[in-house]
């Protein structure tokens, strides 16, 4: 008997002394940079020790029973066809089990979903982001600021997932957790974040703040978070939405206040110039170096940098008769995009200087000799 509890206690210590070690690995929940991250974190901690109490005595008294009372031993097994105690016992202790744990969740899931103050009054919300997940790629709008613009994977790691790039992706800092513009927000402000969708499903998850939203088309979903700690935070978005799914990563920068209203007036200062811009009659060349950017960041995960495609879904730019076609024709199709296709309407996503940009760099590359320009002017008109 006492060498069957000694080798019972050498395996539940070896399996905690694991449990321990595999904890510095990375495999426990992260406790986040927010409060409710923090409460995540500890009703995960405090179940799963629940766990392993559980696990602890049942297997524990299982292992006893079968090294002490084998048949080998001499032991002949009771016969009875039920108890009532033991009955009413595995019913009761599992319901009072649920109850300690259920208790402490719910009051962490009404505080998500109504956040209260200390003194139960309804968290006043600082400042309002509204969230849009297009495939692939987020549009991020300030409702309080007045700004706006989209979030995509970063150019350099776009490339470098592409068959064929020649790129190690190992020497790729944060490889497929970057973007060309990050989410910028204030530390110690309450956020109220407002989650929709253009197109699939999708989902905003940073893991960092504890927790997810489902982004649906026609359908706004609501969360918020308040970061204590200044720093740069990724997710991806955590639903199947589509091939390239993988593809559409999150960065939130958490910065001091000063900061952050540092950051808003250059933000307004560049729609400013924006503005001005669509007036501004562009030359060729200029619409040519910006067209490419635009068309790389947006355009080439679709159509390919090369302007190759990937027929049926995503016809080839490169020799295409509707491209070296009338200009007003392809206006129409991006600030519209096509029902029935994979081709989503950008007049609401991009700039008019971007799809002008955009659209003059396609009819004057990849072997297109529409040999025109077309102008912001002329795409604000035609949105009107």
């Amino acid at each position: 008997m006492k060498k069957a509890q000694m080798k019972f206690m050498m395996l539940i210590t070896g399996l905690l002394a694991s449990s321990m070690a595999a904890a510095e690995y990375g495999l426990n929940l992260r406790k986040g940079v927010t409060d409710f991250s923090e409460t995540a974190y500890e009703m995960h901690t405090f179940t799963l020790w629940i766990c392993i109490v559980i696990g602890v005595l049942v297997f524990g008294a299982m292992i006893v029973s079968i090294f002490a009372h084998r048949k080998s031993k001499g032991y002949k097994p009771e016969q009875f066809s039920h108890s009532t105690v033991a009955e009413v016992i595995w019913t009761v202790i599992p319901i009072l089990i649920l109850v300690v744990i259920a208790i402490p969740a719910t009051k962490a899931l009404i505080q998500m979903e109504n956040p209260t103050d200390e003194q139960g009054k309804r968290m006043k919300m600082d400042m309002t982001i509204k969230v849009t997940g297009y495939q692939w790629k987020w549009k991020y709008d300030y409702m309080d600021e007045g700004i706006s613009f989209l979030s995509t994977l970063a150019q350099e790691h776009n490339i470098a997932r592409q068959k064929g790039s020649g790129i190690d992706v190992n020497t790729i800092e944060n490889y497929l957790l970057e973007v060309d513009k990050p989410l910028v927000i204030p530390v110690d402000t309450n956020i109220r974040f407002l989650l929709t969708a253009d197109d699939v499903i999708h989902a905003w998850w940073v893991p960092d703040f504890g927790w997810k939203r489902d982004a649906i088309p026609g359908y706004i979903n609501e969360a918020w978070t308040n970061v204590k700690t200044p720093g740069t935070y990724r997710g991806q978005c955590a639903e199947l939405c589509g091939k390239d799914h993988g593809f559409m990563p999150i960065v939130v920068e958490a910065v001091s206040k000063a900061e952050y209203a540092r950051w808003v007036a250059d933000q307004k200062g560049e729609q400013a110039v924006e503005a001005e811009m669509v007036q501004t009659e562009w030359t060729k060349a200029q619409l040519m170096d910006k067209g490419e950017e635009v068309f790389n960041a947006q355009c080439a995960t679709c159509h390919q940098a090369t302007g190759a495609g990937m027929p049926p879904a995503f016809p080839a730019l490169a020799g295409s008769e509707f491209v070296n076609g009338p200009a007003a024709d392809q206006i129409n199709l991006v600030l519209n995009g096509k029902a029935g296709t994979a081709m989503q309407a950008f007049g609401n996503i991009l700039s008019d200087t971007d799809i002008a940009a955009a659209i003059t760099y396609t009819r004057n590359s990849f072997g297109n000799t529409a040999g025109d320009v077309v102008q912001p002017a002329t795409v604000k008109s035609m949105k009107q």
